[in-house]
């Protein structure tokens, strides 16, 4: 291994204890459980990464989400016209002067979100879910309900997966509902991730399929992170481990399927484009005010607070300012503007495995504006509880934040320099 690899190991176990310092070094951690953490986050890592069948499925993950792109283009040049991505009536005088974000990148949550509740009528996303959540329960002790919404929020948002879960919500333990939090957190959902794909495909190589493993590694790191700051206590999980979780059946047919899920991701679409235009209109005005006071702005700030973040997961030290920074707009901002960021640049500054690593740690949905969102949809789901998950909200944030950098970590870990 190359020094840089051994950093990012070291770093891997420098966060694991981290989180464990921040839960107020807990009794009651199970060495079992740190080591099926780290051990379940290195191994699914290394089968995604170097065993040729799956990265075989890298490049048609690639492909699909390519295909995806251009049969959204072919609805949104029908709708929006040359805004949308239909060929210009006028000369471009600036390369890249019509991309207009919201009418040719961010509809693509609209076709996923149809697909994805066709698929999940189908039943193929639940026997998927279900598949990763008994690893989960086998791997770390979880309860059913619990190892079932974190295997989901894989493929679903932090909303949609305790959603599935409802009716156990309520008895399960403040462990693992920190974990079903966590998780929430520190992973994408389908839709997301397929856009986020299409915007870094021109800067990292086989960008789908290396979000698709950040999503999948992130399950346990979660787990992991979340049960070192909060152990489950004597008595075992609120839920028995061998209580099999179902999916509900949420549709009556496929064109249901269809509208409903072209609903929901209408609703995802226009949630994504509010919370871009608040969040980056409060940062630039807290900036208004900060920099000619103090010389800072909200980003260099985050940047410095991260540093040690970015070093850990085995970036150089000369690339570790610029990683670090967009960790900070990620949580400040959100995810979606360091992604933005990261294409608009090209990775400028940053040599590709440091881009693959900031790609790795910036998936998840770590950021104030998600925790929220989560907190207010799980307190309407189980308002008994609603004292305890606000309490537990931003520790949630923190907790999935290192989840996140542990994958980083673990990429770096399995990529030379």
């Amino acid at each position: 291994m190359s020094a840089l690899q051994l950093q990012s190991a070291a770093g891997l176990l420098a966060l694991a204890a981290l989180a464990w310092a921040l839960g107020g070094f807990r009794r009651g951690v199970s060495w079992r459980v740190v080591a099926a953490g780290l051990g379940l986050q290195v191994l699914l890592a290394a089968l995604m990464l170097h065993l040729p069948p799956f990265r075989a499925a890298f490049a048609l993950a690639g492909g699909a989400v390519e295909a995806l792109h251009r049969a959204t283009i072919a609805g949104t040049s029908l709708v929006f016209g040359y805004l949308g991505g239909a060929p210009l009536p006028f000369a471009e005088i600036r390369p890249g002067a019509s991309f207009i974000l919201f009418f040719q990148a961010l509809p693509l949550v609209l076709v996923v979100g149809a697909l994805s509740a066709v698929l999940y009528h189908w039943r193929v996303l639940p026997v998927v879910v279900a598949f990763l959540a008994r690893g989960l329960r086998r791997a770390f002790g979880l309860g059913g309900a619990c190892g079932f919404s974190v295997a989901a929020n894989v493929f679903v948002g932090m909303v949609e997966a305790p959603l599935l879960i409802r009716p156990w919500l309520a008895r399960l333990s403040r462990a693992e509902l920190f974990a079903v939090m966590t998780a929430g957190l520190a992973t994408i959902s389908g839709n997301t991730l397929v856009v986020y794909a299409a915007l870094i495909a021109p800067v990292v190589p086989d960008a789908a399929g290396q979000l698709l493993t950040a999503s999948l590694v992130s399950a346990p790191a979660a787990v992991l992170v979340a049960l070192l700051m909060i152990p489950p206590a004597p008595g075992g999980p609120a839920t028995p481990v061998e209580e099999e979780v179902r999916a509900p059946r949420l549709y009556d047919s496929t064109m249901e399927a269809v509208v409903r899920g072209t609903g929901d991701g209408l609703s995802l679409l226009l949630g994504i484009m509010a919370a871009l235009i608040v969040f980056v209109a409060l940062v630039a005005l807290v900036n208004q005010v900060v920099e000619p006071l103090a010389g800072l702005t909200l980003q260099r700030l985050a940047g410095w607070l991260f540093w040690p973040l970015a070093v850990a997961m085995g970036v150089p030290a000369e690339e570790a300012g610029a990683v670090a920074r967009s960790l900070g707009v990620k949580v400040v901002v959100n995810e979606f503007v360091s992604y933005l960021e990261l294409a608009q640049s090209g990775g400028a500054g940053l040599a590709p495995r440091s881009r693959l690593v900031l790609t790795y740690a910036l998936c998840g949905f770590t950021n104030f504006g998600s925790v929220g969102i989560m907190v207010g949809g799980m307190t309407a789901m189980c308002p008994e509880r609603r004292a305890e998950i606000v309490a537990l909200g931003l520790p949630a944030l923190v907790s999935a934040t290192i989840a996140c950098c542990m994958t980083g970590a673990v990429a770096g870990m399995l990529t030379p320099p």
